[in-house]
């Protein structure tokens, strides 16, 4: 595993430096720049459904107040100075419950919306409100929530009174706007009312949405997305009048268009090109492009349906891991770039735990423990139990992903060896994520992937509290409904351990609880792979889910 991680980190280093380093020949300046993506967001809203495509795309026009930039460090993109103890902006203090923090965030001068309205700490208080209104629906990697209280101190000024020390205390993500937002919600009676009525959804081009160096400037719903610079923006001015995001759900085709020159790039970061149309576009045309693999914190898996009484027995879920092939699919499909995972902390978190279980591939063992369970092959190689009930699993993900249509295949053949029939049934990704995941509409196995920040807590999906329901505007990320008391506890306590040394100490436990109840199928973290022209300046992947686009006002033509 470390003789792995070290080569796919060369690996990164050498794309790097080529990127860098490029001696194309100088052509004349573009000011357009499309990116070509496999995937579509179902809806705009920053802080309602997690979607990697969505914060791909927002990254370019909503800044979070603070991100961990490519070098994995926590930084401030709104705010003027990163809150710390030590530079006494956030103070751990005595509340009525307890020891709990305030947490000052002073926001940089000059920053404006689209349409020149000012971003204050109105709007910071604004968006936290909302995101105490269950009836919102928010989803989101560092929640408004964990304030209870949020003093406007002036125009710059906002201090976060929590109720409890937490170690996420200067992670913030993005405001909304007051001005436009504020009306909406006021408006929005019951449940899910403000899902379907934000101007997010309904006038998604508006221009007061956005605060970063871009704005949406067209929208045409599974087709593409139009950006361009924000004439409020403060900061180093964009280096391209147009970012177009294109949509070619086909990964085949996206490749052609890439080839054709129809698209300029292929965004990176799980939402383009599979990383093996990669590897075999560097083979064929080695100087064309600039090529970056970069070791990345994105999960693959698979989601096993709580409600599906086939999957309720631990042992049927541990034959489905000891029957799947995962290293020779990492092996053949990507040439062992991407590492076989056995929970979703990745090696190159500082938390990742060594010592837990883990199921190697086993058929011999896989079909024992099916025995066990009580099913028995029936004439047809299928497995039946004692009910005649034959062992047959739904199996979803994304349409038109080829990479991950082999991936369905080879684990299809996987499990058939083993007496297990799963029928594969697929659907666009944004029906996939927009409505069957979040609603928890999937009947057996859905393979897809989510990307977390470098220090994010697993409480978007793994705690009780994020199970999406209709009660609660089908909020949170827990869709395997994933409910432990224990995992809570640890949730919670590792949410609010300040020491390093304790927090690993947490993360182990919580890793060896998920890997032990095994309510999804680990696969493999992937290594991004980023098709970039030679002649783009300024562009640098970061690994995590806080994505290249919030720094995307660097990336210039030359």
């Amino acid at each position: 595993m470390e003789r792995t991680m070290k080569a796919m980190s060369a690996l990164a280093a050498v794309g790097l430096s080529a990127l860098a380093l490029a001696g194309a020949p100088a052509q004349a300046a573009k000011d357009q720049l499309v990116i070509g993506v496999a995937q579509f967001p179902s809806s705009l809203h920053p802080n309602i459904d997690a979607l990697v495509i969505k914060a791909y795309t927002l990254g370019f026009a909503i800044r979070q107040v603070t991100a961990f930039d490519k070098d994995w460090k926590n930084s401030c993109l709104l705010c003027a100075q990163l809150p710390t103890v030590e530079n006494g902006l956030a103070r751990i203090v005595d509340g009525p419950g307890g020891k709990g923090m305030a947490v000052t965030i002073q926001l940089k001068p000059g920053l404006k919306w689209g349409d020149g309205t000012p971003v204050t700490a109105r709007d910071l208080e604004f968006t936290w409100r909302l995101a105490r209104d269950p009836k919102t629906g928010f989803s989101n990697a560092k929640p408004w929530t964990r304030a209870s209280r949020v003093e406007v101190v002036d125009e710059l000024t906002a201090v976060l009174h929590l109720d409890k020390v937490l170690a996420s205390y200067n992670e913030w993500d993005q405001l909304l706007p007051a001005h436009v937002e504020g009306p909406v919600h006021e408006a929005a009676a019951a449940t899910g009312d403000y899902v379907k009525q934000t101007t997010y959804a309904r006038a998604p081009t508006t221009p007061g949405l956005y605060n970063g160096p871009y704005m949406i400037t067209g929208y045409v719903s599974g087709s593409q997305i139009v950006l361009e610079p924000n004439p409020h923006w403060a900061g180093t001015k964009p280096g391209f009048k147009r970012v177009v995001i294109k949509l070619i759900e086909n990964t085949a085709a996206l490749q052609a268009n890439l080839l054709s020159g129809d698209v300029d790039m292929v965004a990176g970061e799980g939402v383009g090109l599979t990383i093996d149309q990669v590897l075999e576009l560097r083979k064929q045309h080695p100087d064309r492009f600039a090529y970056v693999f970069k070791p990345s914190l994105t999960y693959e898996h698979i989601d096993l349906k709580k409600e599906n009484p086939l999957l309720a027995d631990l042992r049927v879920r541990q034959a489905l891991v000891h029957a799947a092939d995962r290293k020779t699919l990492t092996d053949r499909l990507f040439q062992g770039m991407q590492p076989v995972a056995d929970t979703w902390v990745n090696p190159l978190n500082v938390n990742h735990a060594a010592d837990v279980p883990t199921y190697p591939y086993d058929p011999v063992k896989a079909k024992a423990l099916l025995a066990e369970a009580g099913w028995r092959p029936g004439a047809d190689g299928v497995c039946r139990n004692d009910k005649g009930e034959r062992l047959s699993l739904e199996f979803s993900t994304t349409a038109g992903n080829r990479l991950r249509e082999l991936q369905q295949q080879v684990l299809q053949a996987n499990w058939k060896a083993a007496c297990i029939e799963v029928r594969i049934k697929n659907e666009p990704a944004r029906t996939f994520f927009g409505e069957t995941m979040k609603k928890r509409a999937y009947n057996g196995l859905a393979m897809y992937a989510w990307t977390s920040a470098v220090t994010e807590s697993p409480r978007r999906t793994l705690a009780s509290d994020n199970i999406p329901t209709e009660a609660n505007g089908w909020g949170g990320s827990n869709y395997i409904a994933f409910s432990n008391a224990r995992m809570d506890e640890l949730i919670a306590q590792a949410e609010g351990e300040l020491d390093p040394a304790r927090q690993k100490v947490l993360w182990r436990e919580m890793q060896q609880i998920y890997a032990r109840e095994l309510p999804v199928i680990p696969l493999f973290f992937r290594a991004d792979p980023h098709v970039v022209p030679k002649w783009l300046r300024g562009y640098e992947p970061t690994g995590h889910g806080d994505m290249s686009p919030y720094w995307s006002e660097n990336w210039r033509a030359e």
